[in-house]
């Protein structure tokens, strides 16, 4: 009998799963939603994108099937979705998921999607400033990089350095509201959520380096180049693959000769390893993440929670 059906599960209850790409994130919720009646809403900046499967791990269709997810595929990649848009977004699944008496997952590992639901961030209303965005984009992304690390020392620490939109709009956001951004969560809430289950999954360096390179090996067989080139003949230009991440970013470059196969393979392995260390210098810093091996560790932690 699954653990759902022996108490009535409370309302108002989220289980997150976080932690490095490649670490099982996915398959785990799979399996934990399937025992204890739930629901995923995927926490990953660009698996909201149309027509960005490979290049984001995003669970195949199949998989979609066994576990209903929600934000996957909401959004044209031609556009920036953003963390605004996404908040809102999330907070409406939730909504539909508890009232129909189910449990909410977020999974995921981009930290500024995962803490703006579970500390209701307030995201700033900022229109484009686009007399400003004119003048910045004449700036290379280490400029851009140089001024928000003036501006606000604390962003730059999280964002990705070599992405010029993000830049931009994060000088932009500072510019308009003559304030930092807002902090990934609020130290206060440090003591825990009565409401919020964090759970990331723990993988040593070195298994981690080789769970990322065997994943971008299956990737690239399945695919992952002639998923991008799709991309490029529906529109999306070599400059936003340049922003919607690593794979595409390389994958770009290769494709537009900059770069040789093999060093397409070699440098986005490298650039993947180097944002997977990012990625846990920011979550090592949330105490109220419990860090855990296997399912059996999850599966004590969430009946602790819902029953």
């Amino acid at each position: 009998m699954p653990d759902w059906q022996l108490s009535k599960v409370t309302k108002n209850k989220l289980i997150v799963i976080l932690g490095p790409t490649s670490s099982g994130k996915s398959a785990l919720a799979i399996a934990l939603a399937k025992k204890f009646n739930g629901e995923i809403i995927s926490a990953d900046s660009r698996q909201v994108y149309k027509g960005m499967d490979l290049g984001t791990g995003k669970v195949t269709k199949k998989e979609q099937k066994t576990i209903p997810h929600h934000l996957l595929d909401v959004a044209s990649p031609k556009r920036q979705f953003t963390v605004a848009e996404y908040q809102s977004y999330v907070k409406s699944a939730i909504a539909q998921i508890t009232y129909n008496e189910k449990v909410p997952f977020l999974v995921g590992g981009t930290p500024f999607y995962i803490y703006a639901v579970i500390d209701d961030l307030q995201i700033p209303e900022v229109k484009p400033n686009l007399k400003l965005r004119k003048q910045l984009e004449k700036k290379s992304a280490a400029e851009l990089f140089k001024i928000l690390k003036k501006l606000d020392p604390r962003r730059a620490k999280n964002i990705d350095p070599h992405n010029p939109r993000r830049l931009i709009r994060a000088i932009e956001i500072i510019k308009a509201t003559g304030q930092p951004i807002p902090l990934l969560r609020n130290p206060e809430l440090d003591s825990g959520s009565p409401d919020a289950l964090l759970l990331g999954i723990k993988k040593n360096p070195e298994e981690l380096k080789k769970l990322i390179k065997a994943r971008l090996e299956k990737r690239l067989k399945q695919g992952m180049v002639k998923e991008i080139k799709k991309l490029l003949k529906q529109g999306v230009s070599h400059k936003r693959l340049f922003e919607l991440g690593l794979e595409y970013r390389y994958v770009s470059e290769y494709l537009k000769r900059s770069l040789s196969y093999q060093e397409m393979k070699d440098q986005l392995l490298s650039a993947i390893v180097k944002f997977s260390k990012r990625q846990m210098t920011w979550f090592k810093t949330d105490k109220r993440i419990h860090w855990i091996r296997n399912q059996v560790q999850a599966e004590q932690l969430i009946r602790k929670l819902l029953f």
